[in-house]
């Protein structure tokens, strides 16, 4: 691990950092803020993992989260969005797929396979790497995002319900095996077998058994990606028929920006506190 840069904010540290990762055979840089209270012994850890065309820098730059963290004595982690770099494989003109839009799927599919392991980087490789390197407590971890990083946290904390305590989203992708802007990613990743999109989808999981004990979920009504793109309705569905405690926030007004997350990011990062510890 490299460090490209670190700053002191709130009393804690904003650092950037630079590691080389197996699973999406690139570099693949990341964000990690430690409060002040890390000189007193190893803390809770929150994931934040961001959406389509994000790096780690917008939630970095954009979403609002050193104060309250610093306060409340949580690590934020803040991942990058896909694998980087010339030899990655790419459709530069489209936002909806390749760099900035690895889905946190692990794709199966040629030339994709070899670079967009992000579900394996999230999951695995990156975890063993914080808790080498930062004053982290792996049994207390909590996971959000926005939108694609909705997707992806949800997906991820119902395969893993033993290590995340908590987990909740900004308008998350929730059912992207039907949505207009990322069936075609899904396809060009994992292949036309629809049977194997289930894995990486929160309201299929849902429906196969997947558990976890509540979510919660802000969705800004304003949202112009609300019918297509996010389907809440749709997720709300599948948690009540599996008897899973979902909080859905419909907020009246908001969009899909950093505008509507910076809003509400404090109602979250207190949601995770109290269930973290």
């Amino acid at each position: 691990m490299k460090t490209i840069s670190t700053d002191k904010c709130y009393g804690g540290t904003q650092g950037v950092y630079v590691s080389r990762s197996e699973a999406c055979d690139c570099d693949m840089t990341f964000a990690v803020f430690v409060p002040p209270q890390a000189a007193e012994g190893n803390l809770p850890v929150l994931w934040y993992l961001s959406g389509l065309t994000c790096t780690h820098a917008n939630v970095m730059d954009k979403g609002e989260y050193r104060r309250l963290a610093a306060e409340l004595g949580l690590v934020i982690v803040c991942p990058d969005t896909s694998p980087r770099g010339d030899h990655v494989p790419d459709e530069a003109d489209n936002w909806q797929f390749g760099k900035g839009a690895g889905f946190y799927v692990d794709a199966t599919q040629p030339p994709y396979a070899a670079n967009y392991g992000m579900c394996s980087y999230i999951a695995e490789e990156l975890p063993k790497l914080i808790a080498a390197e930062f004053p982290v407590d792996m049994d207390r971890q909590g996971i959000f995002g926005h939108s694609m990083g909705g997707h992806g946290a949800i997906t991820i904390a119902l395969k893993n319900p033993d290590r995340f305590r908590s987990c909740s989203a900004f308008a998350p992708i929730s059912h992207p095996s039907v949505s207009g802007w990322s069936k075609p990613a899904f396809r060009k990743y994992l292949g036309a077998d629809e049977k194997t999109w289930r894995a990486y989808d929160a309201c299929s999981l849902i429906e196969d058994g997947y558990r976890f004990p509540e979510l919660f979920v802000d969705q800004g009504t304003a949202d112009s990606f609300l019918e297509d793109g996010l389907r809440p309705a749709e997720l709300k569905a599948a948690c009540e028929a599996a008897e899973i405690n979902l909080t859905l926030r419909m907020q009246e007004g908001y969009g899909h920006s950093y505008f509507f997350i910076s809003t509400f990011m404090e109602d979250h990062l207190r949601w995770h506190a109290q269930r973290l510890g």
